[in-house]
């Protein structure tokens, strides 16, 4: 017997607002049977495509440590270069440029503070494996 991952929790200040800023980074969408509202302490949204769920709940304390898990995004349509000038002009904040010639990733932070990284597009990825061969 196994386990599955119903979804991913984050803890936040501000659920709504939090939830509608990652809605719009990730192009996911409120769940039809619940939609999310201003003032609501849980907020879920959900992958259009798949099964994965992301749902922020308010919390008293104020984030004050490093995240011990977090999202690695993968831009579907853009380069990595585009996907973090998109990020950070919707309101993320860039903490740490870890990319190389061959790869590497950027860690940026969401409106409350959470981490999160971005990687190389897959057209990215396939053109440095392709050098490599």
């Amino acid at each position: 017997m196994v386990s599955r991952i119903s979804h991913t929790t984050i803890d936040c200040r501000d659920a709504y607002a939090l939830s509608e800023w990652w809605r719009q980074v990730l192009g996911y969408v409120d769940d039809p049977d619940d939609p999310n509202e201003p003032g609501h302490e849980e907020c879920l949204i959900l992958d259009p495509a798949g099964p994965h769920r992301v749902l922020f709940i308010e919390v008293p304390e104020a984030k004050s440590v490093k995240n011990r898990i977090h999202f690695d995004l993968r831009p579907q349509d853009r380069t990595q270069a585009e996907e973090i000038e998109r990020l950070v002009s919707i309101g993320a904040t860039a903490l740490a440029d870890l990319r190389r010639d061959d790869g590497g990733w950027v860690t940026l932070a969401d409106p409350e503070g959470n981490e999160f990284c971005v990687l190389m597009s897959p057209a990215e990825r396939d053109a440095v494996l392709a050098a490599r061969a």
